[in-house]
């Protein structure tokens, strides 16, 4: 693997000062750090320890590195150079990593969550297209993403987006000598892949990333999660199939460009990968219903940026964003029904709508850590997304624990891990963090342990 072509001495520790943790993932951990000599925050990524079985993590990497230096640009994160040294926070072992450009705004789930809903429509708009122009540089480059995802969409001071995580960037097969035998592993977080990734053959190529970002537009104008309750193997099972996220909220409200990034959305997630519009086409349709909004931006960036910098912010309203600023649509307000989902059965969709009034019950840190441990047994019988579950709580999971989480077999085995090393020693903040997150991927189990 080829260094980086401008990388000829790497970042240590005497050049940084100033670190933060800020994020922990199944990929590596990321931390923040100022630079003293370029007077400006830097993000550090350091990759964990046998992630990567068939290669070595110094190619993993540099393979990543490269796949950022080849698609830098304004709408792609940008590569300062490759760390090599002891961070002071994660013990005295020498560790790489990849010393990128710092979003001090966050992700597009982030924004997402602090503002309990979708922002305004012409930030929503901005977001779309400026993911579209990352992604068509990228794929005119031969890259695929193969992972985009609300918090693979980092956002700045001034809440513009940048692509990130190309933890599963790959050269395009379609770009490749046919001659040329590929045997990447197919990644991406499952609720953004497309039916056909989800056969044992098949080989990725620029058609899976078209296919994300129909879902992530869903996500971006709503504010939600696509199939909220649905694990792996309903959505392998039903995506195929044609089941899609829900639009008839979408088709109702009255924005001007609103249908043609819909009937854009829908074209992308088409079940025909051929019938899937390139990046550069998708950017016709996404520049034209920007500049409808083009005069609302500033504002719009304004309105969310004080809503972020407010003392209750943090706190979680069932008053959307849409409806706090205003509303996206005056005829047809945002729903606050969480179950836009075409998967879920009448009896799912009953058992949703009644845990509202649980969801809204204000309990206490104790109270939720006290029904932590109340219900170890069934919760590690029956919880499932564990490693999810795991990659949210983020520096309350120690990265050796997180690393033996993943080495177990079973969503039991997990758990067991999870209590034993983590809840045991975290106390009652972790396990009301774990609360937290738990209601958001199993919220029937926790309603009906609360019953």
């Amino acid at each position: 693997m080829a260094l980086l072509s401008y990388t000829t001495e790497p970042v240590g520790n005497a050049s940084l000062d100033k670190w933060e943790s800020v994020g922990c993932g199944g990929f590596g951990h990321v931390y923040k750090a100022r630079h003293k000599d370029w007077g400006f925050d830097v993000a550090i990524k350091i990759l964990r320890d046998g992630i990567c079985p068939l290669t070595p993590k110094q190619e993993a990497l540099y393979e990543e590195a490269d796949h950022m230096e080849k698609g830098s640009c304004e709408f792609v994160l940008r590569i300062y150079g490759i760390y090599q040294g002891c961070p002071p926070i994660r013990g005295m072992s020498v560790q790489q990593g990849i010393v990128m450009e710092f979003m001090g705004g966050g992700s597009v789930q982030s924004l997402q969550k602090d503002l309990s809903g979708p922002p305004p429509w012409p930030l929503a708009f901005r977001l779309a297209h400026q993911v579209a122009l990352g992604m068509n540089f990228l794929h005119l480059r031969n890259l695929m993403h193969q992972d985009l995802k609300p918090n693979n969409v980092l956002l700045n001071d001034d809440l513009n987006a940048k692509l990130a995580d190309f933890g599963l960037s790959r050269v395009s097969t379609s770009a490749l000598n046919s001659s040329t035998e590929t045997t990447r592993e197919v990644g991406g977080s499952y609720k953004y892949m497309p039916p056909e990734a989800f056969e044992a053959s098949y080989q990725p190529v620029r058609a899976f990333d078209r296919y994300s970002y129909g879902i992530l537009i869903w996500s971006i104008v709503t504010g939600k999660e696509p199939y909220p309750v649905a694990d792996h193997t309903l959505v392998a099972l039903k995506i195929p199939l044609g089941d899609r996220p829900l639009c008839e909220e979408l088709d109702r409200m009255r924005v001007e460009g609103l249908k043609e990034l819909v009937d854009l959305m829908k074209k992308c997630w088409d079940a025909n990968p051929s019938k899937r519009p390139t990046f550069k086409e998708c950017l016709e349709v996404t520049e034209y219903v920007l500049s409808r909004h083009r005069n609302g931006i500033h504002d719009a960036v304004h309105q969310v940026l004080t809503k972020l910098k407010s003392p209750t912010c943090n706190q979680h309203s069932d008053t959307s964003m849409a409806v706090s600023f205003a509303p996206q649509t005056p005829e047809h307000p945002e729903s606050n029904d969480t179950t836009d989902n075409v998967m879920l059965t009448k009896t799912q969709r009953s058992s949703i709508q009644d845990s509202v009034s649980f969801s809204a019950r204000r309990r206490t840190t104790k109270d939720k850590a006290k029904f932590v441990d109340d219900n170890r047994a069934v919760l590690i019988q029956d919880v499932s997304e564990v490693m999810a579950i795991a990659e949210e709580l983020g520096d309350m999971v120690h990265p050796e624990t997180y690393l033996e989480i993943d080495g177990k077999a079973t969503s039991q085995g997990k758990m067991r891990v999870l209590y034993n090393k983590t809840f045991r020693s975290g106390g009652v903040i972790v396990k009301a963090a774990f609360f937290d997150v738990l209601k958001k991927h199993h919220p029937r189990l926790v309603e009906r342990l609360d019953g």
